[in-house]
């Protein structure tokens, strides 16, 4: 657990008593504060109670008390209506801020390096994290991800690998990073950020008060992070990196038909092979080895490490992960894909895709993913989204509206096996949001997990966490 500094003997309100709401108010008390804890669900503050926080109501509290509010970024401050807590602190002239600013503050001698993008991301923390522990690098791995930056262990002057949403970089002030990736950027979470220059802004500030040395990392495969990447080449203030699964660069790391280069000093050198990497498959997954290989070398690993390390690279739950085979069927969870753009990522990977999809819809629907349609042998919809996404398929994939992830298997099941086509997947890529019917993407990708396990015949993968499938 972090030392959080400096608010020994202070009072700090802590907003959002999830998972890293929690693992806040803890460190936050083991380091002295007095902790004023809040949610507005019970059930959050029963739990909270349960670990010995009395939660303090911080709709009535004393706000000329506070100093600081520590907010849940998911709960929101600007758009599209801020919460009437944050509505309060601003009013009473109190910071708002999130763990991941606390981190930054109390962890001063340490490495930082940040990750975003809209798609991408968590892979990528995680590629650069595992590098960095085969290279024998003291470094832990937090944020976004999944594991609360408060809860890790103090690397001392090592490495933070820190995956940040854009709701985590607005509450992130003073965070300057040694190393600031940004993969790419398509249109996601808008309302919270009122329109798509708010969400760009939010991204860019992962690169705020960066000077030589320091090193930004951009894709350039997309017109947003390309600009972004003339506009930090115009400056001049820190080293940039163009990163590419797309194109070929004169200066930079590219991949191209699964082959990782290094161009960083206008050389280009052939580094790995990523074809044959299971847990690496197709495009955007090289572009995410791409963006860790820069990463990496910038922090100075040498190449040839971070090839052994990308080959032993065990993957992640929930993003293209095998879950279970049967009767000839793959079956892909790939839950985390939760708009669009990343379901599209799956997509181009298979031949003859069973694809259940649908959930809360993003903004946009799935009218981009036309170009997959012909890989797609029949489409099982569910949720919220199911009869929006029914008219956008229309007559060219055939589909059913199968309301509950339960039956969607159960049909995808039934149909592949009766069509008998090779290298048949049933794919999970829900190209929404989950919490229609799932508190959130990983307990959605479990139920798939369990519902594939439980059919006749199937068994679980000996290894590998992700599909090769089609690259």
């Amino acid at each position: 657990m972090i030392d959080v500094f400096p608010f020994s003997g202070y009072p700090v309100a802590v907003m959002g008593l999830g998972k890293s709401g929690l693992a806040t108010a803890e460190a936050l008390r083991a380091s002295g504060a007095e902790v004023w804890a809040w949610d507005d669900s019970e059930a959050r503050r029963a739990e909270a109670r349960e670990k010995g926080f009395e939660p303090v109501d911080l709709t009535t509290c004393h706000w000329n008390e506070l100093p600081t509010l520590v907010l849940s970024p998911g709960i929101p401050h600007t758009h599209p209506k801020p919460h009437p807590v944050a509505v309060l602190a601003r009013k009473h002239k109190v910071e708002i801020i999130g763990d991941i600013e606390l981190l930054a503050r109390s962890e001063r001698v340490a490495t930082f390096v940040g990750v975003t993008g809209t798609n991408g991301k968590s892979t990528t923390t995680a590629l650069i994290g595992h590098i960095l522990k085969m290279a024998g690098k003291r470094a832990a791995v937090g944020g976004n991800i999944g594991t609360p930056v408060l809860a890790l262990d103090s690397v001392g002057d090592g490495i933070y690998v820190l995956e940040m949403s854009s709701y985590q970089l607005e509450l992130t002030p003073s965070l300057t990073c040694d190393v600031a990736v940004l993969i790419n950027i398509s249109a996601d979470h808008l309302d919270r950020h009122g329109g798509m220059d708010g969400y760009i802004a939010a991204k860019k500030t992962i690169f705020q008060r960066q000077t030589t040395p320091r090193t930004a990392i951009l894709g350039v495969d997309d017109a947003h992070s390309r600009k972004l990447y003339d506009e930090l080449r115009r400056i001049g203030d820190q080293n940039v990196v163009a990163i590419s699964a797309a194109r070929r660069l004169e200066m930079g790391v590219f991949a191209l038909d699964g082959i990782l280069y290094d161009a960083l000093d206008g050389a280009e050198k052939q580094v790995a092979d990523l074809r044959g990497i299971a847990t690496l498959p197709g495009p955007h997954n090289w572009q995410n080895a791409a963006a860790a290989y820069a990463a990496c070398r910038a922090l100075g690993v040498e190449a040839k490490t971070i090839a052994a390390a990308l080959a032993s690279y065990p993957g992640l739950p929930h993003r293209q992960e095998i879950v279970a085979f049967a009767d000839g069927l793959t079956f892909v969870n790939d839950s985390k894909a939760t708009n669009a753009d990343a379901a599209a990522r799956a997509l181009a990977c298979y031949d003859a895709i069973y694809w259940i999809a649908g959930g809360r819809a993003k903004e946009g629907g799935i009218d981009t993913l036309a170009p997959f349609f012909g890989r797609i042998r029949r489409a099982y919809l569910i949720g919220e989204a199911a009869e929006s996404f029914a008219r956008t398929l229309g007559d060219k994939v055939p589909h059913t509206l199968s309301s509950t992830l339960d039956a969607a298997v159960a049909a995808a099941h039934a149909d592949a096996l009766q069509d008998r086509a090779t290298g048949a997947v049933v794919l999970l890529s829900p190209a929404c949001a989950s919490f229609d019917q799932f508190p959130n993407f990983e307990v959605r990708g479990d139920s798939f997990r369990a519902l594939a396990l439980a059919l006749p015949g199937a068994g679980k993968p000996a290894s590998a966490s992700a599909a090769g499938g089609r690259a």
